[in-house]
């Protein structure tokens, strides 16, 4: 990914969403060729010369202090998710200390984690990375993304990849749309805290020459990252699903994220996820069966 052009791209669209008039700028008489403010109003407001931030705008963000960086996201009325971006896309251009090893997110998860994931009873729970592979993933986790798993055997079960490239994700996802903006936002977001992740770049390549869909969203460069919030599914199994989910970031895992799906008793999705739960049990004790050799399995108890 081009830095620079990152860099660009993000500052230009998000003064494009800012119209004069919420920060307080006269617009009587003058005839205006792009949309939001232009590039001198943004550095009026953050206190800096046009000519500066003219250089910060075209990929020179990586030179300016943490003050300046700052005075720009306020001019920018940039949120928290935002702001935090603003400052990896500079960090990401400065040099690396030689001394200072990349972190790599895990390929698999601790032992203990993955006990944590099967002592949650009734509740499909899963670990995902940065660039949103399920990492691993509870009985009824699995089973809630079955979908995910019906892909190539040989890839990683991928949100991003089901959502742009498989279609039965618009029929799986009741608000696919929202689903997708949420993806991409998300994969922005790592993109300025990671932009020398290999496995990002692959998939944002990917992404980017096989969807058009995906294009377009990308090209926005919206960023944020939801940690709670409420997914609907037309699950082929069980039908509709209306499911509560917590993101929680793993401190001794770095890069990846448990997420925890509840539904609220009462509700036709409880009863949904529970005859789900049941139907993973099932299945899993079929399967446990199919393991068990034949000859043991139809072989007669010895007398005590």
């Amino acid at each position: 990914m081009d830095q620079r052009r990152q860099i660009q791209e993000f500052l230009a669209s998000r003064r494009a969403r800012i119209s004069p008039e919420s920060v307080g700028l006269p617009t009587a008489g003058r005839k205006r060729r792009v949309p939001g403010l232009r590039r001198e109003e943004v550095a009026s407001l953050a206190g800096v010369s046009v000519d500066y931030y003219i250089r910060l705008e075209r990929g020179a963000l990586p030179t300016a202090s943490d003050a300046v960086i700052e005075a720009v996201a306020r001019a920018l009325q940039l949120d928290a998710v935002e702001r935090a971006h603003l400052f990896d896309l500079a960090r990401a251009g400065r040099q690396p200390s030689p001394a200072t090893p990349r972190r790599v997110a895990p390929a698999t998860v601790a032992a203990p984690v993955q006990a944590v994931l099967d002592a949650m009873i009734g509740v499909p729970a899963l670990v995902r990375n940065a660039v949103l592979d399920v990492v691993t993933a509870n009985d009824l986790g699995r089973a809630l993304y079955g979908e995910l798993y019906r892909g190539d055997p040989q890839r990683t079960p991928n949100f991003a990849r089901f959502a742009f490239l498989d279609p039965r994700s618009h029929d799986f996802w009741l608000d696919w749309q929202q689903v997708a903006d949420d993806i991409v936002a998300s994969l922005h977001a790592a993109a300025g805290a990671d932009p020398h992740n290999p496995a990002l770049t692959q998939l944002i390549g990917e992404l980017s020459t096989r969807s058009e869909q995906f294009r377009q969203l990308w090209a926005r460069h919206d960023v944020h990252v939801h940690t709670r919030g409420v997914k609907r599914m037309r699950h082929p199994v069980v039908g509709l699903l209306e499911l509560r989910f917590e993101l929680m970031y793993l401190s001794a895992e770095p890069g990846l994220a448990l997420a925890a799906y509840t539904a609220e008793p009462g509700t036709p999705s409880h009863d949904n996820l529970s005859l789900l739960a049941a139907w993973t049990a099932t299945q899993r004790r079929e399967s446990d069966l199919a393991d068990i050799p034949q000859a043991e399995a139809t072989a007669e108890p010895r007398p005590q």
